[in-house]
């Protein structure tokens, strides 16, 4: 089992910058490959970036990557996403999830056993 906690979202002008985190609880995270994903008001929940066992294998949503980076310490049980150059269209609540598997359906969300509540991410214009 692992339990996860975001933290660190808020809101940002346009063209700024934001790093939120996510806290995991529980046994061998460092087992668990993460992502995060996200979903804005009336539209479905959404990939962003993921990141595996292997730094190799971390993937991005085309419209962020360059922009966000995704990273993760395995000593403080964290992940982060660095979003920068913020855009009003990535305003949304931003999820972090970990799975146990590999899979190359990296960015379907029902691939992720394991959800944080989620953090309120908004940039305005």
């Amino acid at each position: 089992q692992v339990q996860l906690v975001e933290s660190g979202g808020g809101l940002v002008q346009a063209g700024g910058s934001l790093k939120i985190s996510c806290a995991a609880s529980g046994r061998d995270f460092s087992n668990y490959a993460v992502g995060w994903f996200r979903q804005a008001p009336g539209q479905e929940r959404e990939f962003v970036a993921t990141l595996g066992w292997n730094p190799i294998n971390t993937y991005y949503k085309s419209s962020v990557e360059g922009r966000f980076t995704i990273s993760r310490d395995n000593a403080k049980n964290t992940v982060y996403l660095q979003m920068n150059s913020l855009k009003p269209e990535d305003t949304a609540v931003y999820y972090c999830a970990a799975r146990g598997y590999r899979t190359s359906d990296y960015r379907d969300y029902r691939q992720y056993a394991y959800w944080g509540q989620g953090t309120q991410v908004t940039v305005s214009s």
